[in-house]
């Protein structure tokens, strides 16, 4: 006697619609990060900028440089009290300013830093000083005699030097050619730098008195500062630097010694 089979009470699954496609398999995650996925990778989380804030940029450094550019004038007419008998200090204390401005922006803003500067282009800061102060070493050697006489009264050359060589280079590179120039044509730094040499040795050299000295001298100190600010768009920063260093020494320092 065979055994009764009864249907299963369980009813059947639906069967699934012809229009749905089955999933792709699910890709592997690389192990390795290539350049195409870093590129379209976004963090989650705002950047330092983006959030308002900076950690390595200093707000009064990043503003207008101009600003310093003005409180050095106001001291360099505001300290002529201490001409004749106080000049190197007042020369200190301007220089010191206009180095402070620039050193802030170097160190805690976004100004240009001095990167690895080939052997040519330092060659050729130092070629430009020649250029600029042989000639006219040798036209005008007795003008610029008397020109140091009274800009540097009472000072030996060893207080000279160091003026000529550190701090005036050092002060006046890193404002105009690095901190003024960043985003401005060389031509108008150096017009703004030959403003500012007026006003630091025009008082000590009396020109009301001696106004074919003061032509001389005056067109001397623009030729040299536009040379200066061309020196350093065409070959960099410390090739400018380089450049005012052998100008000053053979323009200034040798016809005082």
């Amino acid at each position: 006697m065979s055994p009764t089979i009864y249907p299963d009470p369980r009813p059947e699954p639906p069967p699934e619609p012809p229009d749905k496609a089955p999933l792709p398999p699910r890709p592997e995650p690389p192990l390795f990060r290539s350049e195409e996925v870093e590129e379209e990778y976004e963090s989650p989380f705002p950047e330092p900028e983006a959030a308002g804030h900076s950690m390595i940029s200093y707000r009064g450094a990043t503003s207008d440089p101009v600003f310093g550019y003005l409180i050095a004038v106001a001291l360099s007419i505001g300290l002529m009290p201490l001409i004749p008998g106080n000049a190197d200090l007042r020369y200190t204390v301007i220089w010191m300013v206009m180095a402070g401005f620039a050193v802030l922006a170097w160190l805690l803003g976004s100004m240009t830093r001095i990167g690895q500067e080939t052997p040519e282009n330092l060659v050729w800061g130092a070629i430009f000083g020649l250029i600029i102060g042989v000639p006219l070493l040798l036209v005008g050697g007795d003008t610029l005699r008397q020109t140091d006489q009274r800009l540097f009264v009472n000072m030996r050359p060893g207080e000279v030097l160091a003026f000529l060589v550190f701090v005036m280079p050092l002060a006046e590179t890193l404002f105009f050619r690095g901190l003024l120039q960043e985003n401005r044509p060389f031509w108008l730094v150096g017009v703004l730098a030959s403003v500012w040499s007026a006003f630091v040795f025009f008082p000590l050299l009396d020109v009301g008195r001696y106004p074919a000295v003061g032509l001389v001298i005056g067109t001397a100190l623009a030729l040299m500062n536009l040379i200066y600010s061309y020196v350093r768009q065409r070959n960099g920063l410390a090739a400018a630097w380089i450049c005012q260093i052998v100008a000053s020494f053979v323009l200034l320092f040798l016809p005082y010694i």
